[in-house]
């Protein structure tokens, strides 16, 4: 056992995970994440990347394909993770966990649902599929942070993705084995793809890790086979990225009734946070802070300027660059902690409408943001990543300064939206589309997304009006 290969000790868990192994817990909250998921894809359909990712999908047509959410249509199964992965990622909206490596786990979610629709799986195969995904990938960010390094997070969500297309496909040990040397081998994705002035692909890159995760599945299944081993080899995954994945391994050695981890088994999915608001996670904190003194200003033009104090994975993400105190990109803009927080401030809302170019760009905006600086804080980057705390400081022009501090934004793990909440969040972004009743009927369906006979009963009640 000892000497068995991480790729190996990963096929085992996926292989021998079942619906009965998961707690009533983590069963709920994987449901609570796919109606989240689903409401930020139809928030996002008609953004431009989902549009082009769509339309390219759309070209392709499939036997036994999965449908691309917001339509009718059945692409292959990897082409539809795509571009429902584009939908569900593109608000950065979703969830997160943070980590040695920062994550959004639910990224996960549409490789899920185009494999489970592909091969008839139901709702208790797809809910025990998405539990695993959720595993390997926390546990991947808990072992190694690899964007220090140059390399960005999705890498990690070829892994993940691909071992539950297996679990849902039914691969054995030695085909899912292959299916995560497959997208091993193939899934290193480019930081670069977060820093400076951002682009589309900073909300489709995971999905695009996801599209090979599936490929990967697919070729496996299909009696591929791929270089092992991927990890631990001559020129294998931890060579090359530079990192050691220690004894990420050990997690996966037992059985998984045997329960050794967290809560119970697979149980990671409970550590993870929802957003509440549609901006990158780092900036939650300084929103709900920014927020609590808007109300205490009342007029912003009160205001003469900001300072944040942040821990350095905000600072350094978020908050460092010279682009962030000019937006010129809604990516960039999702990803400013200087323009969230003074949006929040001066709008007292964050919402779609400051993620707008008529928004981020404006000029007194970026006149605004000359007086918001942004300085590192030790005690707050001890706390991390338990803790995602800012600390907004407000000078106001009659020289008053007021201070307000968020460690756990709402929707944090330790401060954890209320059901109500979430289908609060989820209305917003599925009304305006489909109307009260078609929200309904999705939420509904997502609360029993357990007793569904097959995924294609969500995905027909998320179908756009033409």
């Amino acid at each position: 056992m000892p000497n068995q290969s991480l790729a190996h000790r990963l096929a085992e868990f996926a292989c021998s995970l079942n619906f009965e192994d998961l707690s009533p817990e983590v069963v709920h909250e994987v449901k609570r994440r796919v109606l989240d998921s689903f409401g930020c894809a139809l928030g996002a359909w008609n953004e431009e990347p989902c549009v082009i990712a769509r339309t390219v999908a759309s070209d392709f047509s499939a036997k036994n394909g999965a449908t691309i959410i917001g339509t009718d249509h059945q692409a292959p199964p990897d082409w539809a993770a795509f571009a429902t992965g584009c939908c569900i990622r593109y608000f950065d909206y979703n969830d997160t966990y943070l980590s040695k490596e920062p994550a959004h786990p639910s990224d996960n979610i549409a490789a899920a649902l185009a494999v489970a629709e592909s091969v008839g799986a139901n709702g208790r195969e797809l809910i025990t599929s998405i539990a695993l995904a959720y595993e390997v990938q926390c546990r991947f960010c808990d072992a190694a942070s690899i964007r220090a390094r140059g390399w960005d997070h999705p890498t990690y969500g070829a892994f993940s993705t691909a071992l539950a297309a297996a679990r849902l496909m039914k691969l054995d040990v030695e085909k899912t084995r292959h299916a995560v040397n497959i997208a091993g081998v193939n899934c290193a994705a480019f930081r670069q793809a977060r820093v400076g002035e951002l682009s589309h692909w900073k909300g489709v890159a995971f999905a695009n890790a996801a599209r090979c995760g599936v490929y990967a599945a697919l070729l496996a299944r299909a009696g591929m086979t791929g270089p092992a081993p991927i990890f631990e080899g001559q020129m294998g995954f931890e060579k090359e990225i530079g990192v050691s994945l220690g004894d990420v391994g050990e997690v996966f050695v037992k059985r998984p009734n045997e329960k050794n981890v967290n809560e119970g088994t697979a149980a990671m999915i409970l550590k993870t946070s929802i957003k509440f608001w549609p901006a990158e996670y780092h900036s939650q904190s300084a929103i709900e802070a920014a927020l609590f003194l808007r109300e205490e200003i009342g007029d912003p033009a009160k205001i003469q300027s900001v300072r944040i104090e942040s821990h350095d994975a905000s600072v350094d993400i978020i908050g460092s660059e010279p682009e962030k105190w000019k937006p010129e990109t809604r990516e960039t803009a999702d990803h400013s902690l200087p323009y969230i927080t003074s949006i929040a401030l001066l709008d007292g809302e964050v919402s779609e409408k400051q993620f707008q170019p008529a928004r981020f760009t404006d000029p007194t905006i970026w006149k605004f943001l000359e007086n918001v600086t942004v300085q590192r804080n030790e005690e707050l980057t001890s706390l991390y990543a338990k803790a995602v705390a800012n600390i907004v400081h407000v000078t106001l022009q009659d020289g008053r300064v007021l201070t307000k501090r968020v460690d756990y934004p709402l929707g944090n793990a330790f401060n954890p939206v209320t059901d109500e909440q979430l289908e609060g969040k989820f209305n917003s972004l599925v009304v305006p589309a489909l109307g009260e009743e078609g929200a309904r009927k999705i939420l509904a369906a997502g609360w029993k997304l357990e007793e569904a006979e097959t995924p294609n009963e969500l995905m027909k009640l998320a179908k756009m009006p033409a």
